[in-house]
């Protein structure tokens, strides 16, 4: 087997561990959905009702969907820089993934949501967003670089120009609207509903932008010269966000001053998810870069231990769903409610089950390196 030069192994270690960064912060969200019903947020989430702990709770896993958009597309790039073909093979891959997501979505992931079989509704979440983009992705991958990243950088900046734009339903595109940009339901049938809760569209020029980013990690590029690139991207996209939103022109809702300087600075950082606006991504992407510089610097146990969560992220992703049904089904059966009363213990419970599940997405992630020539394994 080939080894990686130091440098490389490094800069995968960094990706992998920003990876297994977002994955935690994803599932705790997702212990928030589940324990802390009684305290729903929207989208977006309203100021005038939301505890300060969940806001900023609910703001950390903001980032999750566009880091992992983002480091999908740079995968993407890494995985075509090692064919012989390049990006016509990655376009095959990502194809078979894309679809291999969506299925993915459809069953076992809306499954362990809803605990029905038939369902009866089906939410077309982040993997299903994932997936959709991949095939976009493939589609646009043999594109030259230049056209890559205007493409990414005309969706995610210019899509809020769309948001007026409704089709009802009824209506022979209403579907296609509400999966590209316009959040609603799909009647399929009488029993059936489909929730498109990921509108794809600006997730496919997020996806295009980590693609386009993929030749700084590839090769031909020092450590210090790309963490010196991605710092000042993150800065662009973080004082972008910070210019625009104070001048309330454009790329979310408006916000006004709040009661107090915290209910400002909630209101002020308070974006658009369900489709993420310009700010939106601004705001989490430059996070997000930061978070890649400082994890690639890094080095210790705590990096080599976030990097092997995020070397199996969907191994990991599907397993932290069935045991978060499984504590709230045998919690329910044993007559106690599964209900929590602070953002602190949904914050105990992830560490918790961090701590729980990593001995098997551990044990997964070795077996996927070992048993390279199951093709299957790539698709987890």
């Amino acid at each position: 087997m080939q080894t990686l030069p130091a440098q490389a192994q490094r800069r995968i270690l960094g990706i992998d561990a920003l990876r297994g960064l977002v994955m935690v912060f994803m599932m705790a969200d997702h212990v928030r959905e589940t324990f802390l019903l009684h305290l729903q947020v929207s989208d977006p989430m309203d100021v005038a009702t939301t505890p300060a702990p969940l806001f900023f709770s609910r703001l950390i896993a903001h980032v999750c969907a566009p880091v992992f958009v983002f480091l999908t597309g740079l995968s993407a790039f890494l995985y075509a820089s090692r064919q012989a073909d390049g990006p016509r093979a990655a376009a095959g891959f990502l194809a078979r993934r894309g679809l291999f997501l969506v299925v993915l979505e459809l069953t076992a992931i809306n499954f362990a949501w809803t605990a029905t079989f038939p369902p009866q509704v089906v939410y077309l979440q982040v993997i299903w967003a994932i997936g959709l983009s991949m095939l976009a992705l493939a589609a646009l991958v043999q594109l030259p670089r230049a056209a890559l990243i205007v493409l990414g950088f005309a969706i995610v900046g210019g899509h809020n120009l769309l948001d007026g734009l409704h089709v009802a339903a009824g209506h022979p595109l209403h579907a296609v609207w509400a999966v590209l940009h316009d959040r609603g339901w799909i009647e399929v049938s009488e029993t059936l509903r489909l929730r498109t809760s990921y509108p794809v569209l600006p997730w496919i020029g997020i996806i295009c932008l980590g693609y386009a980013c993929g030749p700084w990690f590839a090769g031909g590029w020092t450590a210090p010269a790309r963490q010196r690139r991605l710092l000042a991207w993150a800065a662009v996209a973080l004082g972008l966000f910070v210019v625009l939103r104070a001048l309330n022109v454009y790329g979310d809702r408006p916000w006004v001053v709040g009661a107090s300087s915290g209910e400002t600075l909630m209101r002020f950082l308070n974006v658009t998810k369900y489709p993420p606006s310009l700010l939106f991504a601004a705001l989490t992407l430059g996070i997000g870069l930061l978070l890649l510089v400082l994890l690639e610097r890094r080095d210790g146990r705590l990096i080599a231990w976030l990097a092997v969560l995020g070397s199996a992220p969907m191994f990991f992703y599907i397993l932290h769903l069935y045991v978060l049904q499984l504590i709230a089904r045998g919690l329910e059966a044993g007559g106690i409610a599964p209900r929590m009363d602070g953002v602190w213990q949904v914050w105990a419970l992830t560490a918790v089950l961090t701590l729980a599940l990593y001995p098997l997405v551990g044990a997964f992630a070795r077996f996927k390196a070992r048993r390279r020539d199951l093709a299957w394994l790539k698709y987890l």
